[in-house]
Formats: C-alpha cells, sequence, structure tokens
C-alpha cells in the first residue's frame, strides 16, 4: 500500500518539487520513498514517484521504483493470489529476487502486456513506464479500490494518488468545479462519481477496471478490460448459491490476510462484518483483533451484536465511544479530513470510519479489513426488497409481500418505500433516492437543473441494474474513496474480502429470485454464514453499520459551534444564508435535513480551504 505519482512530458521536474511531491504522500508510505527518470529517444521525460507502507516483503529489495531491464514500475495496492503467480513464474522458469506481489506484477506485464491484469486478485493502482517502446502504462483495479488521479496540460501527463500530489508536481492550482459542488448539496454523495470528475474542473480520474496508457507522443488511450454482467443460470439452485458463497468468501479472507505485518478487523455488529470476522476465527482458526464504534444514539447502537460477536469467536476488540469525540474536536477533524483527501467527506459515516481508523493506527495494526460491498452483491437495502417483488411470479410475489408487511414495514424510514408496490407500479422510479432534493434546490442561489434521477444501464433486471449502479457508481465507489482516504491519512491498508472478482462474478450468475427469501435481505450469505456466525446476528433484520447520528458530534445549542455553519464564507456565494438559518432554528431535523447538515458544514470547509 503506498502512493504513486508521475509525469510524462516536455519538461524536468526539479529535485525540490519532487522532493515535496514525495512529502505530500508522506502518510500514504512512511517507511521508504524513491523516484525514477527516464528519457525517451525524442527527449520526452518521464518521472515516477513513489512513497511505500511495507505490508507484503518487507526488505528493501521490494522497495520502489522497482525495475526489471527497461521496464519500471509504481505500485499502490496488493495482489493477493501473488503466491499462486509466483508459484507460476517460477515453474515458467522465471527468476525472482524478491518475495514481494511488486515484481510478481512487473514480471506478469513482461509475459503478457496489458492483458495482465485479467490475471490478477486484488486492488491496483499501478503505472509502468516500458523503456522498448517508450509508453507509460496506468491500471486501475475491477472494482475502483485504490484512487488515481490524472491531469493533462500543454507541458504533459500528470497522475497521483492523491489530488494535492498533482498540485505540487504540476505548480497548478486547480478551479473548483461548482457543478460538482452543487451536485453534492443537493443530491448528496450517491451523485458525486457517476463520471470520472473530481471536485476540480481540471482532475479527471480513471474508471473501475480501465486501463489507460500514453504514446511518446503524448497521445491518450483507454481501454476497460472486465465488465460486469449479469446472466443468470436458472440451473443454479438455492442450496448451490449458499455451498458456492460459503467456498468463495471463505477463500477470499484468507488470501486478504496475507501480510507480514499485524492486522486488524472493522466490526460493526451488522452481518457483513461480523461474517469477515467469524470466517477468520472459526474456519480459518486465527487470532483476530477487531475495532468498533459504540453511538449512545439507539438508532445506531449496535453493542449487542457486537458482543455477541465477541464472545462467539473469542477476539479481542476495542469500543470507541462517539459521544468521547465531540465539539470543537469534531469540528476539526472534519475539516482535517476536508484537507487531506481535497473534497469534502461523503456523510457522517465516514467521519465515524475515520475515528475508527485513527484508533487502529495508535494500537500498532498497519492493514484493516471491512465488509463494503456485500450490501450490492448479496441485495441488502431496504428499496432492493419492492425491486425484487417485481422479478416475481404472482403467487412468489404475494408471498414475498406478505413478508414484507410482517417484518420491513416497521423499520423502512423513506417514505416512499412504505408502498411495497412502488416499483410494481413504475418501475423507473427513483425519487426515494435524491429524497428532498427539490427542497435543498431552493437552498441554493444559482439554480440547479439536475433533478432527476439517473440511471446507468447494466442489464434488465431491475433490481440486478439498481445492485450494480449502488456497486459502481452510487455507494461502494464512494466508500471506497472515503476507506482509502481514511485508511491512508493514518498509514492503515484498509481491504474488502466482499470485492472478490470470482464471487462478484459468480453472484452474477444466480438468479434474481434466491436473493430474498422470508423476509431477509442477503438472504444467501445469511445461509452461507449458518453455524458460522452468531444465529441473533445471522438473522438480525435492521440495518445500521457505522453510522452515527449528527447530534453525537454537533452540539446545536452551541453558538461557538453555530458558528462553524454561520460564519461568513464563499459557501453563501452559492446558498441562501437565511434559508439555512431557517432549518437550523427549529431544532428537530428529518433524517434527509441531518444528511444536508453535514454535506453543507463539509462544503463550506472545502471552499474555505480551496
Amino acid at each position: 500500500m503506498c502512493g504513486i505519482a508521475g509525469f510524462f512530458g516536455r519538461k524536468k521536474i526539479s529535485e525540490g518539487i519532487l522532493s515535496n511531491a514525495l512529502l505530500s504522500m508522506n502518510s500514504r508510505g512512511p517507511d521508504s520513498s524513491g523516484t525514477h527518470r527516464a528519457l525517451t529517444s525524442s527527449g520526452m521525460s518521464c518521472t515516477l514517484l513513489h512513497t511505500r507502507l511495507q505490508i507484503i516483503d518487507l526488505d528493501e529489495r521490494s522497495s520502489q521504483p522497482f525495475k526489471i531491464d527497461n521496464k519500471v514500475i509504481v505500485f499502490n495496492g496488493e495482489i493477493y493470489n501473488y503466491i499462486e503467480l509466483r508459484k507460476d513464474l517460477i515453474d515458467m522458469g522465471v527468476n525472482l529476487r524478491t518475495d514481494s506481489d511488486t515484481e510478481v506484477l512487473l514480471q506478469y506485464y513482461i509475459l503478457y502486456g496489458r492483458k495482465c491484469v485479467e490475471y490478477f486478485e486484488g486492488m491496483w493502482a499501478f503505472a509502468i513506464y516500458d523503456g522498448d517502446d517508450e509508453t507509460l502504462f496506468i491500471s486501475r483495479d475491477r472494482f475502483a479500490e485504490k484512487p488515481i488521479f490524472t491531469y493533462t496540460s500543454s507541458e504533459g501527463f500528470y497522475f497521483a494518488s492523491e489530488i494535492k500530489t498533482l498540485s505540487v508536481l504540476s505548480g497548478c492550482k486547480f478551479s473548483i468545479d461548482y457543478d460538482q459542488v452543487n451536485r453534492f448539496l443537493v443530491n448528496g454523495h450517491k451523485s458525486i462519481y457517476k463520471k470520472s470528475s473530481s471536485f476540480f474542473r481540471e482532475i479527471q480520474s480513471l474508471d473501475f477496471s480501465e486501463n489507460l496508457w500514453v504514446t511518446n507522443s503524448l497521445e491518450v488511450s483507454r481501454e476497460k478490460y472486465w465488465k460486469p454482467t449479469f446472466q443468470p443460470d436458472q440451473n443454479i439452485t438455492l442450496v448451490d448459491a449458499i455451498d458456492q458463497v460459503r467456498e468463495l468468501l471463505s477463500k477470499s479472507v484468507k488470501i486478504r490476510m496475507r501480510a507480514d505485518v499485524a492486522l486488524a478487523f472493522c466490526l460493526s455488529g451488522g452481518v457483513d462484518s461480523s461474517s469477515m470476522v467469524s470466517i477468520a476465527s472459526k474456519i480459518l482458526n486465527k487470532d483476530v483483533t477487531t475495532f468498533s464504534i459504540i453511538d449512545s444514539d439507539e438508532r445506531y447502537n449496535e453493542i449487542e451484536n457486537i458482543d455477541r460477536t465477541i464472545q462467539d469467536t473469542g477476539c479481542k476488540n476495542e469500543k470507541v465511544y462517539l459521544e468521547k469525540c465531540t465539539g470543537l474536536s469534531a469540528l476539526d477533524r472534519i475539516a482535517s479530513q476536508v484537507s487531506y483527501r481535497s473534497a469534502p467527506t461523503a456523510t457522517i459515516s465516514y467521519f465515524v470510519h475515520n475515528l475508527l481508523t485513527e484508533k487502529i493506527k495508535d494500537r500498532g495494526f498497519k492493514v484493516s479489513i471491512s465488509g463494503t460491498g456485500a450490501d450490492e452483491i448479496f441485495s441488502g437495502y431496504y428499496d432492493h426488497f419492492n425491486m425484487h417483488m417485481c422479478s416475481l411470479q404472482e403467487q412468489e410475489r404475494d408471498l414475498a409481500k406478505s413478508n414484507w408487511i410482517e417484518h420491513q414495514s416497521k423499520i423502512v424510514r423513506n417514505p416512499y418505500l412504505s408502498d411495497p408496490d412502488i416499483f410494481f407500479k413504475n418501475p423507473e422510479f427513483r425519487d426515494h433516492i435524491y429524497l428532498n432534493n427539490r427542497k435543498f434546490a431552493d437552498f441554493l442561489k444559482p439554480e440547479f437543473k439536475e433533478l432527476k434521477f439517473q440511471e446507468n444501464y447494466f442489464c434488465d433486471d431491475l433490481l440486478r441494474n439498481r445492485m450494480m449502479n449502488e456497486m459502481f457508481y452510487e455507494v461502494v465507489r464512494v466508500i471506497l474513496f472515503e476507506d482509502d482516504q481514511n485508511s491512508m491519512q493514518y498509514s492503515i491498508e484498509n481491504r474488502s474480502p466482499f470485492l472478490d472478482s470470482k464471487l462478484f462474478e459468480f453472484m452474477g450468475k444466480v438468479p434474481t429470485r434466491h436473493l430474498i427469501q422470508d423476509g431477509y435481505a442477503k438472504f444467501i450469505l445469511r445461509e452461507a454464514m449458518s453455524g458460522i456466525l452468531n444465529d441473533k446476528v445471522r438473522l438480525s433484520r435492521e440495518k445500521k453499520g457505522f453510522n452515527a447520528s449528527i447530534r453525537s458530534i454537533i452540539n446545536f445549542d452551541d453558538p461557538s459551534q453555530m458558528s462553524a455553519f454561520l460564519d461568513p464564507g464563499p459557501i453563501f456565494d452559492i446558498v441562501n444564508k437565511k434559508k439555512l438559518e431557517g432549518i437550523l432554528s427549529k431544532g428537530h431535523y428529518t433524517n434527509s435535513y441531518k444528511k444536508f447538515l453535514f454535506s453543507f458544514l463539509n462544503m463550506r470547509m472545502f471552499l474555505d480551504k480551496f
């Protein structure tokens, strides 16, 4: 896990600028750093930078930039199946000088070129300068777990793990993308990563499963090397699906626990993270250390389920109590997050995750494991119930509706989803996603025209198309950026076993009718964990996760804290201050308004900073 950056173009970057660029990525790689320079036959300059967080093969021989003959790599991520790939290389007669996944990656590039990524199971953002054909090759993993930002100018092509590093390398102050700012304030976090954009107009990012290469003439090309699909195999029975998921998930956890340093698990109390801990403890027989956030607000407090998993697995656990981080310390933390990531914090969940990651760092761990992606692979959100009913035959639909009325209707808070037939009546209905966005649009001074929800097309199945939008654009994409930024701020590597390509591809073959049964979301996962996960945790229906109430971190009765909202600043060039004061004066806020207030606070800090 590391920080990478580089330039390919018509100028030579000074040593002082390179040193400052490396320093800007220090938290991503505090253990070592390095640079590599090359000149092309036409006088172009290629510069590669790397800061290293030592996770696998701690020997200095594995430090980067890593060179074999005329090919040099800088790599951020992990190739989890590197042991198996390494054995294959040895069988082919390849001489290896390290035990690192970095060398394995580069050797596979030497053998297979850009197709090398098809062999990898892992998360990555890497750049390879190929001195033989004088090209720069950059790749991002299938699910976009690792960030890679790009900037193109008349001088050439820049890339980096972090936006601030691009600014240092290029010497440019980037301009704020106010379309993205308004999008975030009105439509929320699910709207901001539907394109390869950032909060700065000049900065782009690679898409999920995307390769990019730059030629000696600075021509830039892109290609998708993998596309998610839903091609159901009706011969897959529910029992088959359960058995296969149990096997695939256990293998995924096993290879994602490969590390030469101490690792810890994030434990929320829900099915997803608890499953990870239970597999590691009971199937893999590992000693496990876990960390949990505890909020005094009962809507988000999962201490009972957390304690059940602790008792059931015997894992070590440290609880972080949210009320101990309140007031100005919370405001300072938000400001620190915004400054580090060059972006507003997406939701309060990622404020909470930042607290947790800091504690993991303080206790000496360098790797954390989370349950990201389970809802999007196994179907875990409340609107999935309503969509699932649309895919069923009449008799099955009646039973599913009866189960929904009995179990889910009592806990669904979104007013639109109180109608179980909402998508049966209108399959294109999506107003529940950008909840109250028309009201928030009225808070803006400029007219906002993106009120209608736009969904990307993956397949004809209503629910599976929704799940893939959540995976690749709206939810997981956001979580992964936030997870990366939170973890790397504290020099921690975060891993997500549910984001396994074999597991994902198998679930893309499972018929939709199997996903929700007996009123349970993530039914296949729950059944796969039978006998492994504590039953009370396994059969708990309500979703909470790493979340908290905004009142747990902000005291709205404290004038000094209200000044963080109301002090003069550039935010009021776009937001009507009187309307904001109207919200704050009410003292009681619905869930969507709480989200808006948190978004507003983060955006004002972003605009104050940048």
